[in-house]
């Protein structure tokens, strides 16, 4: 188990861990109250204006918790989840996706650190040499908050999948693929 400690450069002292099927829930609630619904506008990274319904199930939660080199990582501050993400081995790479942050916690700094310890337990765990995500391309406020930490628009697009819980308010959606070096060089 990783730990942030306060310090002047941590905003939040929280425990990183990862996820077990017990979390399933928490973690689907986190998730749709920092992109969907009203809940979701005390954040910026809402995406109520684009999509209804919700972003992920507690049963889907269950299906990535088990899915093999796959994990889901927790920061937890007083037994409360306050933000987490979605790794997923991709040959010499890592996925990164599902990256939640509390909507009341957003914008003090939290996430910024918890994304490079996720960048680094990928480094670590299956020694990645990068990093890769998909942002929804309407999404410029977003995009500009990963190429602040060292994220680079691919020029790769693909395809926003369709499914029966969501449904589309704004047409035409994709994401453009972004990535991140993580050797020493570019850490």
């Amino acid at each position: 188990m990783m730990t942030f400690s306060a310090t002047a450069s941590a905003p939040f002292p929280c425990t990183l861990r990862p996820a077990t099927a017990a979390d399933a829930t928490a973690i689907a609630t986190l998730v749709n109250s920092a992109y969907r619904g009203d809940s979701s506008r005390q954040g910026w990274t809402t995406e109520a204006d684009l999509l209804a319904g919700p972003r992920i199930l507690a049963p889907e939660v269950l299906d990535l918790v088990a899915a093999a080199d796959s994990l889901i990582l927790l920061c937890v501050r007083d037994s409360e989840l306050i933000a987490c993400v979605q790794l997923k081995k991709d040959r010499s790479s890592a996925y990164l996706g599902m990256f939640v942050v509390r909507p009341g916690l957003q914008g003090q700094g939290l996430g910024k650190y918890f994304m490079h310890a996720a960048e680094q337990h990928a480094r670590q765990l299956w020694q990645a040499e990068t990093v890769w995500m998909t942002v929804i391309s309407i999404r410029p406020e977003l995009i500009a908050y990963y190429q602040r930490r060292g994220y680079v628009r691919t020029g790769r697009t693909l395809p926003f999948p369709h499914n029966a819980k969501e449904s589309m308010l704004v047409e035409h959606l994709e994401f453009d693929v972004l990535e991140k070096s993580l050797t020493p060089e570019h850490p």
